[in-house]
């Protein structure tokens, strides 16, 4: 990490009102916030891992969290697990990533949730270092039913409530470039984004997306209504063919006729699909780059292989 230290801090004159630095490399990151990395005038490239399911996996997935700490991401997110199942593991892999020189961004759902069990979890993040939160609602269990004290119904509360325990915490919310599917229109899902932005999100990440377009109105649409945060672009390196319908549902995405043509040609071969899909998503990057687009996070499912195949296809270009 490159800490930026005023050059009259040590012992150099400052000229009139121009202010020189020097770049010290610390190699160590994994203490800062997420609004701090995104502040820097850089490429901020991240990753995102899950953790298991089950405890006997927990080092199979910490080793890939060394192996994914070798590209040296911008930052490492871990997700929670579905109604929190894994909420336990996600610290676990949080404070790897933090090991490993990293900043962790540990993803927070709330809707199964109790408020002391809310508390219990961001005390123990913070106990282990780890002060940057991704607050999500995280999705509607299987028949699961609403009930009259239901304590957390939207991600907002729960941005609320992490503020309310410490307003130190570096908070960020997922936005969704086509639409919550829970959204009746564009102006009401742009109208709930910005409520979780006035309740203290400092930073939003978007769920994957396969069309640029899509996502670049929808950044002209937030900074219209006054969403002012940055916006992280969510890029998902389609692999294998069965992957698409299920990263459609979760993100509610559309896919250009350009990725299904992609998928036509060679789904049924996985090392031609796992190729293509992998020159898709860092050609996405680029182009985003191309339109000023500096922060990006790659949903890699685990694989440090495909972070490390679009790391080197970036290799010049984030590193200008």
């Amino acid at each position: 990490m490159q800490d930026l230290i005023p050059i009259d801090k040590v012992g150099i004159k400052k000229y009139n009102t121009l202010q020189l630095y020097i770049i010290i490399n610390s190699g160590d990151i994994s203490h800062m916030k997420i609004s701090e990395i995104l502040k820097e005038n850089r490429v901020n490239v991240s990753f995102e891992v899950f953790p298991p399911k089950q405890w006997d996996k927990i080092e199979t997935t910490k080793n890939v969290v060394r192996e994914m700490s070798k590209e040296k991401p911008a930052f490492m997110s871990v997700t929670y697990g579905a109604a929190g199942t894994t909420s336990g593991f996600t610290t676990e892999i949080a404070t790897e990533i933090k090991n490993n020189g990293v900043t962790p961004l540990s993803h927070l759902t709330c809707l199964t949730s109790t408020k002391d069990k809310i508390h219990a979890v961001v005390n123990e993040l913070q106990e282990h270092g780890i002060n940057n939160i991704l607050a999500l609602r995280g999705d509607i269990p299987e028949g699961f039913e609403f009930s009259n004290n239901q304590y957390f119904t939207h991600a907002y509360q729960l941005i609320n409530e992490i503020k309310e325990i410490n307003p130190d915490i570096c908070v960020g919310a997922a936005c969704y470039p086509e639409i919550h599917p829970e959204s009746k229109n564009r102006v009401e899902d742009i109208a709930h984004l910005k409520e979780k932005v006035d309740c203290g999100a400092q930073f939003l990440t978007s769920q994957m997306f396969f069309d640029n377009e899509k996502f670049l109105n929808f950044v002209e649409m937030c900074r219209i209504k006054g969403i002012e945060v940055p916006i992280i672009a969510g890029i998902m390196p389609i692999t294998n063919a069965n992957q698409i319908k299920r990263s459609i549902e979760l993100s509610n995405s559309s896919v250009p006729k350009k990725f299904f043509r992609i998928m036509e040609r060679f789904g049924d071969d996985p090392n031609k699909m796992k190729q293509a899909g992998i020159i898709y998503a860092t050609e996405q990057i680029i182009d985003l780059m191309a339109n000023g687009i500096n922060d990006i996070h790659i949903y890699t499912m685990n694989k440090p292989d495909v972070a490390s195949q679009i790391m080197n296809g970036l290799s010049h270009i984030i590193n200008e």
